[in-house]
């Protein structure tokens, strides 16, 4: 794995992990590699000190310290956010959001869930939003009789 200092066009420094630096050129020619600020596709690779450990110290390398001209807090908004850790905080904040509308509009049904489901795909029942418990035996048998259904997204913050 190789990890790269990159930057877009738009002068925003972040680092992403790759497979090889073929797999780098693909993903770059096939406009895979995106900027986690922007969404610019036109990206480079950034100058990038090499991290390089001797027998002594191996395990123990350390990052450069900052310059002379640069001080600690400057150095840290400069420094490249890793791209991975960008998208994740998007995604939970999208997930939060959505798991927050659907608490906000539905009816917890709670253990009820595939028996209300099925009433309402059946006509038995009201149509309405509703979001509550199934095992994952009455959900496969949800969808196996066609009624669509979705897990509601669960974040480890949730569950402290």
């Amino acid at each position: 794995m190789i990890r790269y200092a990159l930057r877009c066009d738009r002068s925003h420094d972040f680092e992403s992990w790759f497979q090889s630096s073929a797999a780098y050129d693909q993903q770059v020619k096939r406009k895979l590699v995106t900027c986690p600020i922007c969404g610019s596709a036109k990206v480079d690779k950034a100058i990038m000190a090499p991290r390089i450990v001797g027998k002594k110290g191996r395990g123990r390398a350390t990052p450069p310290e900052p310059t002379a001209t640069t001080t600690a807090p400057e150095a840290a908004q400069s420094a490249p956010t890793s791209l991975l850790m960008a998208q994740e905080r998007e995604l939970r904040t999208k997930l939060k959001e959505l798991r927050d509308h659907i608490v906000k509009n539905a009816d917890n049904v709670g253990e009820r869930f595939a028996n209300e489901a099925r009433a309402m795909h059946y006509g038995d029942k009201e149509h309405r939003p509703i979001y509550g418990e199934a095992s994952p035996d009455e959900a496969k048998s949800l969808i196996d009789e066609g009624i669509e259904v979705s897990p509601l997204p669960t974040l480890p913050e949730d569950r402290n």
